[in-house]
């Protein structure tokens, strides 16, 4: 059996770790791709998740952009601010990352509670992106036994950051439970065992409260009026959303297109990464998508 960890994954990739001042909020980063003349690409990670979400990713994108997969204000090893995290403090965080990054767009893609970062940015901020993709993303419903499972599964690996608790985390994400490696597991258990962490998660979990996650949602009409380029990429085997709710938020952007992967969870870009990198790079540098569609 072929040895699974995160340094596998980024064997022979060049890449760097880091932080960024953005607007007051020390951010940490893994990054791919030097040239400066390359468009910047934000990849965001969902609840509860940091920048290794993307190991399998950077390497490949790299060649076609700056690539930078962040952890999300309250996440990974960015900071964590003492109070509730709504969508308008990521779509904040995410803009002050595009500004420090001297940048006036960038692409944006999503995984989830990324995703919907994602598009909540493309409304508030249009003259900021360039093509966005929402990846099994979250902002469009609220279904209280899916909110249930996350807050449950994430406040128990977060509160008491057990090797079982966290593995069953990420478990949840995979439809092949076999990618939940020895080390990713270890990776965010460091993670949840830091100093803040299980707090900074009770504040990224107001949006699985029903209020909360109602107030912050976006509307028909706010999916409808998304001006930028879009990529709807779904799984069959996601566990928050079945593709046919992808979609329907791919026929509510205007002209958006639609994938969906089969044999996967909610972490594609990770459970096959050939399949994602290719169809992901072929949307963002304007090549067919005919193969996967």
């Amino acid at each position: 059996m072929t040895h699974q960890s995160i340094w596998a994954d980024l064997r022979g990739v060049s890449f760097r770790q880091g932080w960024l001042d953005a607007g007051g909020v020390r951010t940490r980063y893994l990054a791919s791709g030097e040239d400066q003349e390359k468009p910047v690409l934000l990849l965001l990670h969902g609840t509860g998740g940091h920048a290794e979400a993307y190991v399998r990713n950077l390497g490949s994108h790299a060649e076609h952009f700056r690539t930078y997969a962040i952890d999300l204000l309250g996440h990974g090893w960015t900071d964590k601010p003492n109070r509730p995290m709504e969508i308008p403090a990521y779509v904040e965080h995410i803009r002050a990352v595009i500004d420090v990054l001297g940048v006036d767009r960038a692409h944006i893609s999503g995984e989830s509670l990324g995703g919907w970062v994602a598009a909540r940015f493309a409304l508030d901020h249009p003259d900021r992106i360039n093509r966005l993709i929402l990846n099994t993303t979250g902002g469009s419903t609220a279904n209280p036994e899916v909110m249930k499972r996350i807050k449950e599964l994430t406040s128990r690996a977060a509160d008491d950051p057990t090797w079982e608790f966290v593995k069953t985390r990420l478990e949840w994400l995979m439809h092949d439970k076999s990618h939940v490696n020895a080390d990713l597991i270890a990776t965010r258990q460091a993670i949840y065992a830091a100093p803040g962490a299980a707090e900074s998660m009770r504040r990224a979990l107001v949006l699985q409260e029903m209020e909360t996650r109602r107030r912050n949602l976006l509307s028909d009409d706010e999916w409808r009026s998304i001006a930028a380029e879009t990529l709807v990429l779904w799984t069959t085997h996601d566990p928050t959303n079945p593709p046919t709710e992808g979609r329907r938020i791919s026929q509510l952007i205007p002209g958006a297109h639609f994938i969906v992967m089969n044999d996967c969870g909610h972490w594609p870009q990770f459970e096959d990464p050939n399949t994602f990198n290719a169809a992901h790079i072929a949307f963002l540098i304007g090549a067919s998508l005919a193969r996967w569609t």
